[in-house]
């Protein structure tokens, strides 16, 4: 309840009213909500390197896994998982910090993406990211 005094020369009370503020800070908090989440959403959360200078970069073993289950890694064919798992070994053998881009069709087995995933993590590649293509948002019509 708002705190009130009463004065001696008059019988009037005088009142802060707090209604006014409680209101605009609650349109500020949902504005902060809404744009915060509009915000974080277009974010793709990436584990980037980093690096004092732009000089550096950064050593990515490419895996290519298109809509027939043809595996190509750096845009060289692979026969099988266990070639697969050696060139990532070996890989990881000549860059300890090595990351890994899965650039999968759409059409692609989910189990076999999976698998993948299951054997760069076996030949010690731990950072692994996926190749999306960016699509612009569909104009809602009125």
């Amino acid at each position: 309840m708002a705190a009130m005094a009463r004065t001696n020369s008059s019988s009037t009370f005088s009142a802060i009213n707090v209604t006014p503020l409680v209101d605009i800070m609650l349109v500020l908090l949902i504005i902060f909500m809404v744009t915060a989440r509009l915000i974080s959403s277009q974010a793709v959360p990436l584990d980037l390197p980093k690096a004092a200078t732009g000089s550096e970069q950064q050593t990515v073993f490419a895996v290519a896994l298109d809509a027939k289950g043809e595996l190509k890694v750096d845009s060289r064919p692979v026969a099988g998982d266990r070639e697969f798992l050696e060139l990532a070994r070996s890989a990881h053998a000549r860059h300890t910090d090595l990351r890994a881009v899965i650039h999968a069709d759409t059409s692609t087995n989910y189990g076999r993406v999976v698998r993948l995933m299951d054997l760069l993590k076996q030949g010690g590649i731990g950072k692994i990211a996926f190749a999306v293509t960016p699509t612009t948002p569909e104009p809602t019509g009125t």
